[in-house]
């Protein structure tokens, strides 16, 4: 059962940074309140295949460093603990905002929302640094050989489901009320948990 626990833990921490709203966040709820439910959905999808290229980066980039970078290593580690305790006070100070939604240059149909979707996650510097940060707390240095290739398929179904609800909640009136009541709480939750492990990556790099 150990051998997955930084199996758990690394989808956990990536739940939570997508939890908290950001670019894709924002799209995928404009895009389920301005336009339809499967375009929704089809924006979803779209972020998950953005999530899983950049969890198969993260692994392929992270192992060889963890071999070959030495100092390297350690600077992404350090870079990537200041970056987690910014976004965690950024989320905390903004957790009171409202959510925009935005109705101009929607998607016109499913596809186009999957392709923008996608743009936008790849797009998206959050994930960039949360991803880099998250896997450089949470990998182990000698991490079991089926953790490579279980983890990008799972972040693709995790981070789907993930915004496949979010188009769900938002497309019906009484689910986004809920969220929006809660927002301040989430928010503040996702930064503390953001912020911990932002201080852990930093003590771990000395």
């Amino acid at each position: 059962m150990e051998h997955f626990i930084p199996l758990f833990a690394i989808l956990g921490a990536l739940l939570i940074g997508a939890i908290s709203p950001g670019p894709s966040f924002v799209f995928v709820v404009r895009t389920s309140v301005a336009q339809s439910r499967p375009e929704g959905l089809a924006a979803a999808l779209g972020m998950g295949v953005g999530a899983m290229a950049y969890g198969a980066l993260a692994v392929l980039g992270l192992r060889t460093l963890m071999h070959d970078g030495g100092l390297l290593f350690t600077i992404l580690k350090v870079a990537g603990g200041l970056y987690l305790l910014y976004l965690a006070w950024k989320i905390w100070s903004h957790a009171a905002d409202p959510i925009t939604v935005e109705t101009y240059g929607a998607a016109a149909n499913p596809t186009k929302a999957f392709t923008l979707g996608l743009f936008t996650q790849l797009s998206n510097p959050k994930i960039v640094a949360v991803f880099g940060a998250v896997f450089a707390a949470l990998l182990p240095a000698n991490p079991e050989p089926w953790l490579y290739w279980a983890l990008p398929p799972l972040i693709f179904l995790q981070e789907t489901i993930w915004y496949a609800i979010v188009a769900l909640a938002f497309s019906s009136s009484k689910p986004r009320a809920l969220y929006l009541g809660a927002k301040l709480w989430v928010d503040r939750a996702a930064a503390a948990f953001i912020g911990i492990l932002g201080v852990r990556l930093i003590i771990e790099a000395r």
